[in-house]
């Protein structure tokens, strides 16, 4: 097992659980073009956990100019932790089905939010049931939470700042590498990438089973990017979500970085920014890729 404040694994949970001061389990689970998590909550989830819906309380609906998933309204995500049972000194655990993806979304929310004591089980719900962990079609209803939301405790990054940081750090684009060279875009209407940005795919970061790799595994992976101690680094997916989670994976490996919540999807909205294409970070612009 991974150890790192930010994720927890199944035995440290149950200890916990049955402690005296028990985190409150919010289960994410959420897939693009996949089942739907609160179907998926409702066929069975962790005893005690609470859903918390990734596309209206962990983000919100888009507007002109703004990628697929924007930062939650704050006063939506108080309500829906709360609810939830959060108070301002609860510990907080999340988790998806098994890989993280949508759980480290909520990781970073909460934390840019405020909460500091937020965790996420490594492995999801598959390593609890892996583990003998029991499931439940309960639906829990907690005493509710005080916590107050405070956004803005974690930086960001907007569209403008991207040119800069490709000639000064390092900007990370998490998708798949054929979406980065623009061979193919399921989700978006362009294809490609930022120029400058370089590929590391965030599903490279986890093993078979959907936890994370060892701290010493992820920092080589991430020198080879150029991500150092010291270095600058900025990072984007599709639309922030999974952006998150090569943010989690930084994190694990005593890195830092700072998300571009935007992501492509924001980015290609202005037909003024360069779109490039090709494996190569530094490839030209594509002037005659069709445009949003």
């Amino acid at each position: 097992m991974v150890q790192s404040a930010a994720l927890v694994d199944v035995p440290r949970l149950q200890r916990e659980l049955a402690g005296d001061r028990p985190p409150v389990l919010l289960d994410v689970r959420w897939s693009l073009g996949g089942p739907a998590g609160a179907t998926e909550y409702a066929q069975g989830h962790l005893p005690g956990a609470v859903f918390v819906d990734l596309e209206t309380q962990l983000s919100r609906p888009r507007r002109p100019g703004e990628g697929r998933h924007p930062l939650p309204d704050p006063e939506v995500l108080q309500e829906a932790l709360r609810a939830a049972g959060v108070h301002e000194d609860t510990p907080v655990v999340v988790h998806d089905a098994a890989d993280s993806t949508s759980a480290a979304r909520a990781w970073w929310v909460l934390r840019w939010a405020g909460l500091g004591d937020v965790r996420v089980l490594d492995g999801g719900l598959a390593a609890w049931t892996a583990h003998g962990g029991p499931l439940t079609t309960d639906v829990s209803r907690p005493v509710p939470g005080d916590v107050v939301v405070r956004p803005g405790a974690l930086p960001v990054l907007d569209a403008g700042a991207l040119p800069a940081l490709t000639r000064t750090g390092v900007l990370l684009d998490v998708r798949a590498p054929e979406r980065y060279r623009g061979e193919a875009e399921p989700v978006d209407p362009v294809a490609g990438h930022v120029p400058g940005a370089r590929n590391l795919p965030t599903t490279q970061h986890v093993t078979a089973a959907g936890t994370f790799d060892r701290p010493e595994q992820l920092r080589a992976r991430f020198d080879a990017a150029g991500v150092r101690p010291g270095v600058e680094v900025g990072v984007y997916c599709g639309s922030g979500v999974t952006a998150a989670h090569t943010l989690l994976a930084l994190e694990v490996a005593g890195l830092s970085g700072t998300l571009y919540p935007g992501s492509w999807s924001e980015w290609i909205t202005d037909l003024t920014r360069p779109v490039a294409t090709g494996p190569d970070p530094d490839d030209a612009p594509d002037d005659d890729a069709p445009r949003a």
